[in-house]
């Protein structure tokens, strides 16, 4: 049993998720607060404050974020709608979508880059609606 000691629990936002140096996550992941990746995580990361990978994490997925720092190994797009800070240890494989970058020499980046102002009109992931296959009916002629 717990007592109660008036603590309160830290507003979502303000949580910070680590996946720990081992540990592999195979699917999306999701949070309101930062996500700092020091393990591999196999799928997509939403953040709403900020992605973390450290030098030995690897991400092979897309992430979406306000604020990005990778020292690590990401493979697929990033998109960090605030600041991305990319350290000299990592290597990034794909599409870079970034208000404002800052790139350490010995950094190795392989993919596209859009930035400045108009990244806030590439749509987001969310904004993307897919439209159902239908097929044809055969007629005959």
């Amino acid at each position: 049993m717990s007592r109660d000691r008036g603590v309160k629990p830290s507003p979502p936002e303000q949580v910070i998720s680590i996946i720990a140096p081992g540990m592999r996550v195979l699917g999306d992941c999701d949070a309101e607060g930062a996500i700092r990746v020091e393990g591999t995580v196999q799928g997509n990361i939403r953040a709403g404050k900020a992605v973390v990978v450290g030098k030995d994490g690897f991400v092979d997925g897309d992430i979406f974020t306000q604020d990005a720092v990778i020292a690590g190994r990401v493979k697929g797009v990033l998109r960090a709608e605030s600041r991305l800070e990319i350290q000299a240890s990592s290597q990034i494989e794909g599409e870079i979508i970034a208000s404002r970058m800052q790139l350490e020499e010995g950094a190795m980046l392989n993919g596209t880059v859009q930035m400045g102002r108009d990244v806030d009109s590439i749509p987001r992931p969310s904004d993307q609606h897919h439209s159902p296959i239908i097929p044809e009916k055969a007629t005959e002629d």
